[in-house]
């Protein structure tokens, strides 16, 4: 049985290349090898580019093959091309009864597996540890990623699908982070956001290490940040977390170990919370098959490191490995709080002890995920930008190149002292009309600032807006977009910007996209 190595539990995990630093030419460059890049890779392959993928990690697949197998859906009827070709081979996997063949529940492994195999089937060669060092550019095109070791990839076209925008970012174009002021683009449920109840505190919970004395201190976890009035923009990003793979299958649970520099007063805010009357920590433990289960956040104080994220999309590797390592430890502390504090009743103790980390996942990343839950970070700023108005169907493109269709959602963003008590901030949770589309012009920069990038992860929308867009099954249907665009404009010789939209729309109705509900 495989054991627990937290040496493993790193982000990135760079190695230096065996071969020393490699010289790498391609039709089309896929930076970053989660879901979206790895559906516009076998896309691209299917209309016959040569295509890589450069990856900062050593991980395949993304969130997708990271924990997330609950997925977040919105309207199946929404989803289409690839990324239903991915659903439905989750489906044949454990013989889906389903009429269209698909299952929607899925554990890690197999997602993994099932990525690895288009993959080969296509030949699309993945090169790991590339830490992108600078994008060399002439006249607005970009021609080469220079890699930390020295290697480069250079490519007629790129396509950014990191979870935080950084070839885009070193590309020069244009992007924002945190959360714009409502009257930025006229929206209601953008920048600061107060009185969603879902994941704020059901019970008066004092914040002071001593109850009820201000100059004690914060308890950790609150913060003394400025209230700020509903609507206000700000640099905040939603929270992150892991989507934590469990199991209570005796045969293949590993128990929550104690994290190195483990410190108990890290949860003593969740410990009152949970005096208080409410425990709902583990609520959102969703179940996936053989066994296993998807953890998210729930409630008040739960798996997200709210306060804790800000600093992510623009840090440097040193600084995310940091932030990488503060939010594990505090994810598996809380689990090993849970199940072993005396603070924590002993019937809730005996219920989190039950389940343990599955001994057959993430066997080469210490049975943790390699993968953070970065629920938002760079967002491009184009020429179309997707906004509150889009997702209510107040304002509809004519250059779709695929649908969104969960609720707008963010998570929170700040845990704040407000009257003595606390509060947490930014939570939305509100559905869309209907499925929308989503522009092809929100997926590519603006002309002057790079000719052959697209973006369809990063892409350009509002905060309100990114909540909706920013799911799985989207960004691999915007990926498999933006590769057959990319291959379009190759063929016409001309700018990602020029590509002939109808064109790009009989090209994406052939793949099987749905552009309109």
């Amino acid at each position: 049985m495989q054991s627990i190595v937290f040496d493993k539990m790193e982000y990135g995990a760079e190695t230096a290349a065996a071969t020393g630093p490699q010289t790498i030419h391609a039709d089309l460059c896929v930076y970053g090898a989660t879901s979206a890049g790895i559906a516009a890779a076998v896309q691209a392959r299917r209309m016959g580019l040569n295509v890589v993928i450069a990856d900062f990690g050593r991980h395949l697949g993304g969130l997708t093959a990271g924990g997330l197998g609950e997925t977040d859906i919105g309207n199946k009827a929404a989803i289409g091309g690839i990324a239903r070709e991915f659903y439905q081979a989750v489906g044949k996997h454990y013989g889906s009864t389903e009429p269209d063949g698909t299952a929607w529940k899925f554990e890690p492994g197999v997602a993994k597996r099932i990525f690895e195999d288009w993959l080969q089937t296509a030949q699309v060669p993945v090169y790991f540890n590339q830490s992108l060092e600078k994008a060399e550019m002439r006249e607005g095109k970009l021609l080469c990623l220079v890699m930390r070791d020295g290697s480069r990839f250079s490519a007629s076209a790129f396509i950014d699908a990191t979870y935080e925008g950084d070839l885009m970012a070193q590309a020069g174009v244009s992007y924002h982070v945190g959360r714009e002021a409502n009257s930025v683009y006229r929206e209601t449920l953008n920048g600061v956001h107060y009185g969603h109840p879902n994941h704020n505190f059901k019970a008066w919970v004092d914040p002071y290490v001593i109850p009820g004395k201000p100059d004690s201190g914060l308890l950790p976890g609150v913060t003394d940040a400025p209230v700020l009035h509903q609507g206000q923009g700000d640099k905040s990003v939603q929270a992150y977390n892991f989507r934590i793979c469990l199991t209570n299958m005796p045969g293949n649970r590993i128990p929550f170990p104690e994290p190195p520099g483990y410190d108990p007063e890290t949860f003593t805010l969740l410990a009152r919370y949970i005096r208080a009357g409410v425990w709902d920590a583990m609520r959102l433990h969703c179940k996936m098959p053989n066994g296993k289960t998807d953890l998210n956040n729930y409630g008040a104080v739960s798996t997200d490191y709210i306060g804790g994220s800000d600093n992510w999309p623009e840090g440097d590797t040193l600084t995310r490995k940091r932030l990488f390592r503060e939010h594990l430890h505090y994810n598996l502390g809380m689990l090993y709080f849970l199940s072993h504090d005396e603070r924590v009743p002993e019937p809730i103790r005996r219920e989190v002890g039950e389940w343990g980390l599955p001994a057959d996942e993430y066997a080469d990343s210490g049975l943790w995920t390699p993968q953070l839950y970065v629920r938002e970070a760079r967002r491009m700023v184009s020429e179309v930008v997707m906004t509150e108005h889009h997702c209510r169907g107040y304002a509809v493109v004519d250059d779709p190149v695929g649908l969104a269709a969960y609720r707008m959602d963010s998570h929170n963003c700040r845990r704040l002292v407000i009257d003595g008590r606390c509060v947490n901030e930014g939570n939305v949770e509100v559905p869309p009309g209907s499925p929308y589309p989503i522009s092809y012009r929100a997926i590519v920069p603006r002309g002057e600032e790079c000719v052959n990038l697209l973006v369809p992860v990063c892409l350009s929308a509002s905060h309100i807006a990114f909540g909706s867009i920013r799911m799985e099954p989207v960004f691999m249907i915007l990926g498999q977009s933006a590769a057959t665009a990319a291959a379009l404009a190759l063929e016409a010789g001309c700018a990602v910007q020029e590509v002939d939209y109808r064109q790009l729309r009989t090209k994406l109705l052939e793949s099987d996209q749905v552009l309109a509900y």
